[in-house]
């Protein structure tokens, strides 16, 4: 038998849990407004300032949410922040898009747990800042390290970006989402603005008035002042457009599409249209059949360089061992120096977990050779030009491009094959990467040809703006002169300092969110009454 007060407390009950399921069903709608105005911040839409609406948006969502709740919320926020982000790996198989975004989109879901722990400490805002880096560290490291997506890689073009001069990427995610985190602040906290208005305000202040000391004394008022320059060619060959993967990669025809655009170069050069390039550059993959295996290839990049009597960097895949290069070849001299891929892409340049996977897949058999790694930067000596080289998938990882820069490379180039995700037309992927170029040529001050088989392949200069582009599924040429700058910027003094110390801050200041959860800890070092 239920008794009278149990009978009268029932509604209530229910009531209060209707009322927490309506809360939640509203978080789980926020997280997913987050996730698609943060995918949208990206190319090939571009709206960077949604960047600081992602994290605002989160916050408010994980306010006031159980655990299991949060994790619901980063699960709902993940999943449609990265479906958006990576459509164009539609274009490799839909289970490819569909595994990696759902992977990706889980272990945000784990970290964004600790993001609502975050929440208890009165300095939150800073706290949730260095998680969003630090969640950015451990999508770029693990599984299998996937730098896409970073807060930082959504600026290019954006006033904020010279931010990547003084700390990388690490540094303007941080500032990105302490924006965010700030106007979530303000949100939530309007009515007890008062009682902590002296602490939230001066620490963020204090963070971006640091930032700007710095910028204003250690970055040159104008480095590219008497720099000495060079001209430079990107050829864009083009290849075949097929959804038939034997016909897109067609060996002997992207060689030939290549060497022809070269001589097309040497002709205009001859003719006075276009001045001689001090440097040629080929894409990635311009040639899949190794010159050292097929005679007739190395003929063909012969007679180009030959022709245009210029260094050509030629993108190639060599055997035994297979590794994926870019090497210099040079007029009476011919191949030399090469440039090994340190960074390979999982499941498209080697299969991890080879054994495990073959056991109830045949998806090893679409990487049946790995792929051998390079070891270290290689700075290919040009006359005046000292090049650095990136390839493809490394130009979103810091330590990459940072070490060819240290090395002292005064131009950088990424060599790129975007054909396969540009297929059906989406321009996502190589947009994405050539952002992500334009960053990193504020990062280092350094001017970046971005040079791809079938676009869009850009000169863009050390201010992160492009100088010249091409379409896409065309052959191209492109050249100018761009500056030769020895200047290190201080991100690239630093490294990555700044990434590990926000890190560090963040795990401290989880530390401490989990001992006042868990009782070790005074509440009154922390937790607001709007968030218990």
């Amino acid at each position: 038998m239920i008794s009278a007060q149990a009978a009268a407390a029932e509604p209530g009950t229910r009531a209060e849990s209707a009322s927490a399921g309506l809360r939640t069903r509203w978080a789980l709608l926020v997280s997913l407004a987050g996730g698609v105005a943060l995918a949208l911040a990206f190319p090939p839409f571009s709206v960077w300032p949604l960047a600081v609406a992602g994290p605002a948006l989160l916050v408010l969502a994980l306010a006031g949410r159980g655990l299991r709740a949060s994790f619901c919320c980063g699960l709902v926020f993940g999943t449609s922040f990265f479906f958006v982000l990576l459509t164009w790996v539609l274009n490799v198989a839909w289970y490819a898009w569909f595994t990696l975004a759902v992977a990706l989109a889980v272990i945000f879901a784990v970290l964004t747990v600790g993001q609502r722990l975050l929440l208890h400490l009165r300095f939150w805002p800073v706290a949730v800042a260095a998680w969003w880096v630090a969640a950015e560290g451990v999508r770029t490291r693990w599984p299998w390290g996937f730098p896409w997506g970073r807060l930082a890689m959504s600026q290019a073009g954006a006033p904020d970006a010279g931010w990547m001069a003084i700390g990388g990427a690490p540094l303007l995610s941080f500032l990105l989402a302490l924006t965010g985190a700030t106007i979530a602040w303000a949100l939530l906290t309007r009515g007890t603005a008062r009682q902590i208005l002296r602490i939230q305000v001066p620490a963020v202040v204090a963070v971006l008035v640091a930032g700007l000391v710095l910028a204003i004394a250690l970055v040159p008022v104008d480095p590219a002042g008497h720099a000495p320059t060079a001209v430079v060619a990107g050829i864009q060959g083009d290849v075949p457009k097929a959804r038939n993967l034997t016909q897109l990669l067609n060996d002997t025809l992207v060689t030939q599409d290549h060497a022809n655009e070269t001589l097309r170069l040497a002709a205009l050069v001859k003719a006075g249209k276009l001045p001689a390039p001090d440097l040629v550059i080929w894409p990635e993959n311009s040639t899949d059949l190794s010159p050292f295996e097929y005679q007739f290839i190395y003929d063909e990049i012969q007679t180009a360089m030959d022709t245009v009597n210029r260094p050509i960097l030629v993108g190639e895949v060599l055997d035994n061992p297979q590794q994926n290069v870019g090497q210099l070849w040079t007029p009476g001299k011919g191949p030399g120096l090469k440039y090994v891929k340190r960074e390979l892409v999982p499941f498209g340049e080697y299969e991890p977990l080879r054994g495990f996977i073959s056991m109830f897949t045949n998806l090893t058999s679409l990487v049946p050779i790995n792929f051998v790694p390079g070891t270290k930067p290689v700075v290919f000596d040009v006359g005046k030009v000292r090049l650095g080289d990136v390839i493809c998938y490394e130009v979103g990882f810091d330590n990459l491009v940072r070490s060819e820069v240290n090395a002292g490379a005064n131009l950088l180039t990424v060599q790129s094959n975007d054909a396969d995700f540009e297929i059906d037309g989406q321009t996502g992927g190589t947009e994405q990467q050539v952002a992500m170029a334009q960053l990193r040529a504020v990062e280092s001050d350094r001017a970046v040809l971005y040079v791809s088989t079938t676009g869009e392949s850009a000169i863009i200069n050390q201010n992160g703006q492009i100088v010249e582009r091409t379409g896409l599924w065309q052959a191209a040429i492109l050249d100018a002169r761009v500056p030769l700058i020895s200047y290190r910027t201080l991100a690239d003094r630093i490294g990555a300092w700044p990434e590990y110390t926000i890190i560090a801050f963040a795990v401290l200041s989880l530390l401490l969110a989990l001992s006042l959860v868990t009782g070790i800890a005074p509440r009154s070092a922390g937790t607001m009454r709007w968030y218990r």
